[in-house]
């Protein structure tokens, strides 16, 4: 739907001329359930995102509509109350963001009118919560001046996600949604926060996005519990004596010199994966600088056998999509994302991407019994205040 079009099927809720906000999705490229552990990530911002459209009020309150999910109606809110309830589902992400500012101290003296309008599919695992707190802190930093720096939008938006949503991810998400630049990718070292921008040169090659559409349900709960199964690893390692702060500071070698410290199978697999899957990220990259894209879809296919037997987080349509596109010419595939659910990321010829799509979309229904929706990757900036020229 065109931005104008959204703008005046609205203007009774908007009460005026709105100022818009966007904020884009992220894909990971490689590198997945490491941005906890210490490790590299290599994600990149994509045009599909959220969008905020604003007007000021006078008073403290603060009122949503979603353009997305009209059924829900207008959710209200208020300055002097932005608890965390469960009834409010999806705007306790902007209400978290609002209540993180107030709470560092900046002066947010009246409420809004804020309708959102995403691009991004439900529950895909393209960042969808990352890109709504991003935006919401975009908004705030720029509407009351607050000159915020967008590394700090980034970390207070994680710590949003944390603390008041009670999910226990990494800075990846938010990281890309804010820092990205339009045709790179971000190559981020999670622990440091030290990142470079790496040119997303593909040549004869195209990324593409299939999205299982399966809603990803057990996703944040099993999130946790990778999360702690790790963390139980880098203490067992930590008490036989290994020198690390983190479990992606090892590198292969270290890992096989300490893996019988660790008892338990399940564990030990969980580490294994860390381990190998942020060395596969510094190899991805190298590969991408010096044109190898055969070598990187190749990890791309290594990421999704670690994902799927170390460390247990894709399900049968992940696997579906992965092996269909291998099967009919993709030199790489991989689940991004959380898993049990969500978006693979493949790496086909250009030429070949519509018969590829056509047979892959036909053995996944046959397999699954509903249609997988394919997305032409087209990288993004990362979030920003349109310009008039840009609202159309």
């Amino acid at each position: 739907m065109k931005l104008q079009t959204v703008i005046k099927n609205n203007m009774e809720f908007l009460k005026g001329e709105p100022t818009v906000y966007f904020s884009p999705g992220r894909v990971n490229l490689i590198g997945e359930h490491i941005d906890y552990l210490g490790g590299n990530v290599f994600p990149t911002a994509i045009h599909l995102g959220t969008y905020a459209f604003i007007t000021p009020r006078t008073d403290k309150k603060l009122l949503f509509l979603s353009e997305n999910f009209k059924a829900f109606g207008i959710k209200e809110s208020s300055l002097d109350d932005l608890s965390y309830k469960e009834v409010d589902n999806w705007i306790n992400y902007p209400k978290g963001m609002f209540d993180a500012l107030i709470k560092l101290g900046h002066n947010i003296d009246h409420g809004f009118n804020i309708l959102i309008y995403g691009t991004l599919p439900n529950s895909a695992g393209l960042s969808s919560s990352a890109s709504l707190e991003v935006l919401i802190g975009t908004m705030l930093n720029n509407e009351f001046n607050l000159n915020i720096d967008m590394i700090d939008i980034v970390k207070i938006s994680q710590k949003v996600e944390n603390q008041y949503m009670g999910v226990n991810c990494g800075i990846m998400d938010q990281f890309a949604v804010g820092m990205s630049k339009d045709q790179k990718a971000i190559y981020l070292n999670t622990d440091t926060l030290e990142f470079s921008y790496v040119p997303l040169v593909m040549g004869e090659y195209t990324l593409l996005i299939a999205n299982t559409n399966k809603k990803r349900a057990l996703a944040d709960s099993k999130y946790n519990e990778r999360r702690s199964e790790c963390d139980a690893g880098l203490e067992i390692l930590q008490a036989n004596g290994v020198k690390i702060k983190e479990l992606c500071d090892m590198d292969e070698n270290m890992f096989e010199e300490v893996k019988d410290y660790l008892d338990n199978p399940i564990i030990k697999n969980r580490v294994e994966h860390a381990v190998k899957e942020n060395q596969r990220v510094i190899k991805a990259v190298q590969a991408l600088e010096q044109s190898d894209i055969e070598l990187f879809g190749e990890l791309l296919n290594q990421s999704h056998a670690s994902l799927r037997d170390l460390y247990e987080v894709s399900c049968k349509e992940l696997d579906t999509l992965v092996a269909s596109f291998r099967t009919h010419g993709a030199i790489g595939s991989r689940m991004t994302g959380a898993g049990f659910g969500g978006c693979t990321i493949s790496v086909l010829k250009t030429n070949e991407v519509d018969l590829i799509i056509s047979k892959v979309k036909q053995e996944y229904k046959n397999a699954i019994g509903y249609n997988a929706d394919f997305y032409l990757v087209k990288t993004s900036d990362g979030a920003k205040k349109l310009e008039s020229g840009e609202i159309k």
